[in-house]
Parts: C-alpha cells; sequence; structure tokens
C-alpha cells in the first residue's frame, strides 16, 4: 500500500480530512442525476414535460459558466478551501431548499429550476479550489494521483449513486434524494471550512498576478489554449452519442433496454477501473499520453458506427470508459504544473466554465445530427471526429516539439518568457 502512487494522496494530513467528505458528496451528486430530471417531470405539467426536464437539468450545470465569467474579480484572489466551501454550501443551500418548498406545496417548476441554476453558480470555481488545493499540498509528481483520487470517487458514484437513488424514489420521492444530496453537499462544506486550518495550504506570495482573469492567463500560453480547445472539442463531439445511442439500440439493432444498460455499465465500469489504472501514468510523459487517449477514444467509438456485432461495441465502448477519467486527471494535471499557482483558480475556473459549457451544446448537437445521418451515422462522426481531433493535436504537438529542439538555450532571467510558458515546457516532458 505505501509504495502505491495514491499514499502520498490519502496519508497527507489535509487531505485525509477531505476526502471522506468528498467521496459521500460524489455519491449525493451520482444520485442527483436521476432526482433532477425525475422531479422536473413531476413537477411540471403533463403536456409541457419534455419542455421542463431539458431546463431543470442544463440549470443544474449551465450556471457554473455563468458564475466562472462574472465573479473572478471577486473570487480569483480567495483561498482554495473558501471557494470550495463557498461552493459546497451554496449548494447545500439551494438543494435543501427544494424539498422544503416541495414539502410544503410551495415548490413549482420556475422555482424549481431557479434554485438549481442558483446551486451551481459557484461550481466552477469550487472545483477550481479543489484542484488548486491538490496542486498546493501536494509535490509536482503527486499531483496526477491526487486527481485521479478525485476522479476515482466521481466515477464509483456514477456506478452506485443511480441505483440507490432509484430506491429512495421509490420510498421517498424524488424531493427526497435531493435532501440526502444537500446534506453530503453540507458534510463537505463544513469539511472545508471548519476541519480544514486556514494555513494547512500554502499560499503563493505574488497578490498581483491574481489580479488577471483566468482567460487572459490561458490566452497567454498557447499550449494551455490548445489544451482548452482539445477538451472543449472533445466532450463536444462525445454529445451526440447520448442521443444516438439509446436509438441505435431500439431502432437499429431492435434491442431491449436491457441491452442499452449493459453499454453503459460497461462504461461506468470502465471508468472505475481507469480512475485506479490513471495514478500510476505519473512516469508517461503527459501531452503525448493525452493526446493519444483522445485518438484511442475515438477509434474505440467506430465500431459502433460501423454496425459491428453487439459484443464487441459494448466491449469497445467498456475500453473507451477506461480511457475517460485518465484524459480529465492528465488535463488538470497539466493546467497545474503550467500555471504560476497564484494563477491556477482563475486559470481552472475558466477551464471548468468551457468544459460544462460543451454539455448542452453537444446535447443540442445530438438531435439534429441524428436526425440528419441516422443513429449509426452520428455515431460514425462522434468517432471519426473525436479521433481527427486528436490526430491533430498529435500533429501540433510534434510540431511545438520540434522547434522546442531547436530553440537556443535561453537563461532564467528571459525576460520574454512568462511563468506559464516555463511551467508548459516542463510540463511538455
Amino acid at each position: 500500500m505505501r509504495s502505491s502512487p495514491y499514499w502520498p494522496v490519502i496519508s497527507h494530513t489535509t487531505l485525509r480530512r477531505v476526502l471522506p467528505g468528498f467521496a459521500v458528496s460524489s455519491l449525493g451528486d451520482g444520485m442527483a442525476v436521476v432526482a433532477v430530471s425525475w422531479l422536473a417531470i413531476e413537477l411540471a405539467p403533463s403536456a409541457d414535460r419534455g419542455v421542463w426536464v431539458a431546463p431543470a437539468a442544463t440549470a443544474y450545470t449551465l450556471s457554473g459558466t455563468v458564475g466562472a465569467l462574472l465573479l473572478g474579480r471577486f473570487l480569483r484572489h480567495r483561498p482554495p478551501t473558501q471557494l470550495a466551501g463557498w461552493d459546497t454550501a451554496l449548494r447545500a443551500g439551494a438543494l435543501g431548499a427544494i424539498p422544503v418548498l416541495y414539502a410544503f406545496g410551495a415548490l413549482g417548476t420556475e422555482g424549481y429550476v431557479a434554485l438549481l441554476a442558483v446551486s451551481s453558480v459557484l461550481h466552477s470555481w469550487g472545483q477550481a479550489g479543489v484542484h488548486t488545493l491538490i496542486a498546493r499540498a501536494l509535490p509536482e509528481h503527486d499531483h496526477l494521483a491526487g486527481n485521479a483520487v478525485l476522479s476515482g470517487l466521481g466515477s464509483l458514484a456514477t456506478v452506485v449513486g443511480p441505483p440507490l437513488a432509484t430506491l429512495l424514489i421509490v420510498f421517498g420521492g424524488p424531493a427526497a434524494v435531493l435532501a440526502v444530496d444537500a446534506a453530503t453537499f453540507l458534510v463537505l462544506a463544513v469539511t472545508f471550512l471548519v476541519a480544514v486550518p486556514t494555513d494547512a495550504v500554502p499560499q503563493p506570495n505574488d497578490h498581483t498576478a491574481a489580479q488577471s482573469s483566468g482567460f487572459a492567463v490561458i490566452r497567454r500560453c498557447p499550449a494551455l489554449s490548445g489544451l482548452l480547445a482539445l477538451s472543449f472539442a472533445f466532450f463536444f463531439l462525445f454529445g451526440p452519442v447520448y442521443v444516438a445511442l439509446p436509438l441505435h439500440v431500439s431502432d437499429g439493432l431492435g434491442a431491449s433496454a436491457g441491452v442499452l444498460a449493459a453499454f453503459y455499465s460497461a462504461f461506468g465500469i470502465g471508468a472505475v477501473l481507469g480512475s485506479v489504472l490513471t495514478g500510476f501514468l505519473g512516469r508517461w510523459r503527459l501531452w503525448p499520453t493525452t493526446v493519444g487517449i483522445v485518438i484511442g477514444f475515438g477509434a474505440l467509438m467506430l465500431p459502433l458506427g460501423l454496425n459491428a456485432p453487439t459484443a464487441v461495441s459494448v466491449v469497445c465502448f467498456g475500453v473507451a470508459g477506461l480511457l475517460w477519467p485518465p484524459y480529465s486527471s492528465l488535463s488538470t494535471t497539466l493546467f497545474q504544473r503550467s500555471t504560476p499557482s497564484a494563477l491556477l483558480p482563475q486559470a481552472l475556473a475558466a477551464s471548468s466554465a468551457v468544459r460544462v459549457l460543451s454539455v448542452p451544446l453537444r446535447t443540442a448537437l445530438g438531435g439534429p445530427l441524428t436526425a440528419g445521418l441516422g443513429s449509426v451515422g452520428a455515431l460514425r462522426l462522434s468517432g471519426a471526429g473525436i479521433a481527427l481531433v486528436g490526430l491533430l493535436a498529435a500533429s501540433a504537438l510534434t510540431l511545438r516539439a520540434a522547434r522546442t529542439r531547436h530553440e537556443p538555450a535561453t537563461g532564467p532571467a528571459e525576460p520574454t518568457r512568462t511563468q506559464a510558458e516555463a511551467g508548459t515546457r516542463r510540463a511538455w516532458s
């Protein structure tokens, strides 16, 4: 156990106080995936149920992008534990109000969507605070393992949470699930705001750097801009799968819902295994590995769009799930290594905002693509598009590496090189 790459993470004085609360909160979020849509169906008029499910699901995530764009001036200089604590406290309060209002018969559809939106306003900043905490509490060579632990807890929650939510909905209704979710966020908020001392996390001395916006930090570093574009394209092009795969199973294969569940279960199991394996990739070169994952993921999606036997498609989809958590952890680690510590919260918040924005856009893309190309065509385009984006990134990576080898050596006092660029050079190798 002590030789595991995860031992420095779970044995760290500060992180071992945070991780139990994060595990409980992740489980609550895994349960909320089912409850948010189900309560929207219950609250909306029968004729408008389809109209309200999408806004409810979108409000629960999209407002984090708005918060990242509008609140940077007030939040980018805050300590990471404070950012994470405020986010989880707001989530606990807003989500906790939903079952209370529901119990008194005072919860309407519009109010429900509004509370979901309020609950997520600080979420990009909260995620930035958590990963900044990892970057500042651990030495650089342990960043990937720290990110992998958080990713693993989230992946496990997506497998365990929905069945638990289903049981609780049967006995207590979807509002009860959101009450449990709010309680888990309250536990995590108390952990960040009370159980972690303010001096437990090293703070950077460069206070003037914290005045920069996250997008300005990313814009000044071409490698980070490219990484953010790669992430957006990756998640965006995966979007049609959420629409096309169910239609492919029901209409194209003529199969039951059990086959669709097999696809999702295989992906979830693969994601859990991928989270466990991620920490062992620390000795690999991060940039080539990250880009290689995108290419491999796209290639594994192609059998779904080429009418391969169902068993083959399920296995490939499960292996694609194996690659999903490593990409998330590796890309976050690249941000942590490439960005000065004082600039990290706003850079990570901007990155989180862009990733969150890809969710509603990719869902909106799925409908027209499936209608125009059919479910198989949409799946084929998704896999080929992801693989192509990865190949383009690999070409850019090769050109960048060639330029770096031919650049003349420079001393440490070179005035034209920013801290972020220097950090990116370290991450490159």
